[in-house]
């Protein structure tokens, strides 16, 4: 069975990008610009299929992605998050939230080895 992602960037070129290198190895990929969005779609079941991890940003206009990942653990306590982000100081507003933090740039290789992983072994 083919895992589902769930991809928050509000950077469309960044979220296509990553959603066009997860399809090329086999997972299928949805993308959500606004985190907000997605945790509307999260509370009223609007994904087409079961969420088997979300990769956010952690930069987006509105709600950063500590906000965003603090909010989905109210409902969703155990979804492997993977967390990208170009500032190395963000790392430490995710502690206690259970995430995996991964610089950006984020070469494809380390991307699919990091979801492989929480894909293979969730929390």
């Amino acid at each position: 069975m083919t895992a589902t992602i769930l991809l928050i960037d509000d950077n469309a070129v960044q979220v296509a990008t990553r959603q066009a290198i997860l399809r090329r190895a086999g997972y299928y990929a949805i993308a959500v610009l606004n985190p907000k969005q997605a945790l509307d779609q999260f509370q009223g079941s609007g994904f087409a299929a079961p969420i088997d991890l979300v990769i956010t940003d952690h930069i987006m206009p509105g709600m950063n992605g500590s906000e965003f990942v603090s909010q989905l653990r109210q409902t969703q306590p155990l979804l492997p998050v993977l967390v990208i982000s170009g500032l190395e100081e963000a790392e430490d507003e995710y502690t206690g939230l259970n995430v995996l933090f991964r610089l950006k740039p984020l070469p494809p290789d380390n991307l699919l080895a990091s979801v492989d992983s929480l894909v293979a072994h969730p929390a």
